[in-house]
C-alpha cells in the first residue's frame, strides 16, 4: 500500500478545531510523547476524541483533543479535500 505522505513530501498543516476532524483527514497529533501526522480511523464526540491508524490498517489507539495541534491541508503543494470549514484560521 503506498503511503499517502512519503518522506521528505512537504507538507502544510494548519491549526484545527478537534470537533470538525472527520475520519480521513490527516491530523498533527500527540501520541506518547511525540508529535505525528496519523490518519484519522474513527471519531467519537461524546468521549471527545480520534482514533488514529496508518493507512495500512493498524489501528495505533485513540487521543482526546486536546491533543489534536493540526490539520494537514496540502502535500507538495496539492489540497486535501475536505479540510475546508476546519481549520481554525
Amino acid at each position: 500500500m503506498v503511503p499517502l505522505i512519503r518522506s521528505r513530501q512537504e507538507v502544510v498543516v494548519a491549526p484545527v478545531d478537534p470537533a470538525e476532524v472527520e475520519v480521513g483527514d490527516i491530523v498533527l497529533a500527540r501520541v506518547a510523547g511525540t508529535v505525528y501526522l496519523h490518519l484519522v480511523s474513527a471519531v467519537d464526540p461524546v468521549k471527545k476524541r480520534v482514533q488514529i491508524s496508518n493507512n495500512r490498517g493498524r489501528i495505533n489507539g485513540w487521543t482526546s483533543h486536546d491533543r489534536v495541534f493540526g490539520i494537514c491541508v496540502s502535500v507538495d503543494g496539492v489540497a486535501r479535500s475536505g479540510v475546508k470549514g476546519k481549520t481554525l484560521e
